[in-house]
């Protein structure tokens, strides 16, 4: 049982509340307990592949219907907010990426550039991409070797799936970083930034906040950083094998987050 103290969670969602396109465990009754306890709820991802809107009818989806509950915030959101303050007259960004991170960028004002992008670009961005091909990496890795700043949206190299681990938005940050030979600014987990936003949205201070995440060197990794209480749930990535390479350790280890608030 988690600490009375604990008045908020922080909730990863791809191997905390679901695996693709699967839940785990009975989510409507576990978000009925989580409001019953009275624990306000934020969901801090790394996938920048869908839109803020998309979580939430995802989450509406799996029964997860409770207005208090969606609060989303994502890696595409913390980049959007990061160009902003390092770009406030806006400009051209070439992306690597999905749908939700080239909508979040362009909301914020942003010119988006996927292929035969513009002689004046400010920054290459990118995250997971499906559909990536050689073509945009070429591109990205010409920019970046002009000096074009790179920035990244998670470094997660794998990513959750019913069939297994496969490549994730870090295994297209290292194609481009062994390229070019520049790693990118990260943005979201294992940065603070995410949670931090977080918790401002939530307006709780760390000592009352529990970030709870699958991946250690990311949800957790970041959660420490922002001085919250964490916790480990082994229904993602992360094993007790490599709980036992990380120190400090989280202060809470469970099965699943059922198993955390049981």
């Amino acid at each position: 049982m988690i600490s009375n103290k604990i008045k908020a969670l922080i909730l990863d969602m791809d191997g905390v509340i679901w695996t693709d396109d699967h839940p785990i465990g009975d989510l409507p009754n576990l978000f009925i307990h989580i409001f019953n306890m009275g624990l306000k709820v934020a969901f801090a991802t790394n996938n920048s592949s869908k839109t803020r809107q998309k979580y939430i009818e995802r989450l509406k989806l799996f029964g997860v219907t409770q207005s208090e509950f969606h609060n989303v915030l994502t890696s595409s959101i913390a980049m959007a907010i990061e160009l902003s303050e390092r770009f406030p007259a806006k400009g051209n960004i070439f992306v690597i990426g999905e749908y939700g991170l080239k909508e979040e960028i362009k909301k914020s004002g942003f010119n988006v550039f996927d292929s035969s992008p513009s002689s004046d670009i400010l920054a290459v961005v990118a995250g997971i991409d499906r559909n990536i091909n050689y073509e945009k990496l070429k591109i990205a890795t010409l920019l970046i070797r002009e000096g074009i700043l790179f920035f990244g949206t998670n470094p997660d190299k794998t990513f959750p799936t019913p069939e297994g681990f496969v490549p994730g938005a870090g295994s297209i940050l290292a194609a481009i970083t062994s390229s070019t030979g520049v790693d990118p600014f990260i943005v979201g987990k294992p940065s603070p930034k995410i949670i931090n936003l977080a918790r401002e949205l939530l307006g709780v201070n760390p000592t009352e906040t529990l970030v709870v995440g699958d991946r250690i060197e990311t949800d957790i990794a970041s959660g420490q950083a922002d001085g919250c209480k964490t916790a480990l749930v082994l229904s993602g990535v992360s094993t007790l094998e490599d709980l036992k390479k990380w120190n400090p350790p989280p202060d809470y280890l469970a099965d699943s987050l059922s198993a955390l608030l049981d």
